[in-house]
C-alpha cells in the first residue's frame, strides 16, 4: 500500500480509477467523430496504462524502478504519438478545411 498523509491507499484504488480513465477513453474513440476528441481519447488510454504500470511497480517491486521505466517509455510513445498526430491532423485540416473522421476518405480509389 502506498502512504500518503491521510493514510495508507489500497491497490484496488488505483485499478478503479485506471480502468474508468481507459474505458472514458474506449468510450471516446467509439462514439467520436472529431479527430482531437479520437486522440485525446488515446492519451487518456495511454494514461490509465501508466497509472497501472506505477501502482503495480510500487506494490510488487518498491526497491525496484522497472515499472517508472515502462512509464517513462509509453510517455515518450505517446508524446510521439501526439506530435505526429497533431501534424497529419493539421495537413488534413489544410486540404479537407475539416476534422470530421468521417470525411477523411484520402486512401479510397
Amino acid at each position: 500500500m502506498i502512504e500518503t498523509s491521510q493514510g495508507l491507499i489500497p491497490l484496488q484504488a488505483y485499478l478503479i480509477l485506471a480502468s474508468l480513465l481507459f474505458c472514458i477513453g474506449v468510450w471516446g474513440l467509439i462514439n467520436s467523430r472529431n479527430a482531437v476528441r479520437v486522440l485525446m481519447s488515446i492519451e487518456l488510454m495511454l494514461n490509465a496504462v501508466n497509472i497501472n504500470l506505477m501502482a503495480f511497480s510500487s506494490y510488487l517491486d518498491g526497491s525496484l524502478i522497472r515499472g517508472q521505466v515502462f512509464t517513462v517509455f509509453v510517455i515518450t510513445v505517446a508524446a510521439a504519438e501526439a506530435a505526429v498526430g497533431l501534424a497529419i491532423l493539421l495537413s488534413l485540416y489544410r486540404n479537407r478545411v475539416t476534422v470530421d473522421m468521417e470525411s477523411f476518405n484520402l486512401l479510397k480509389w
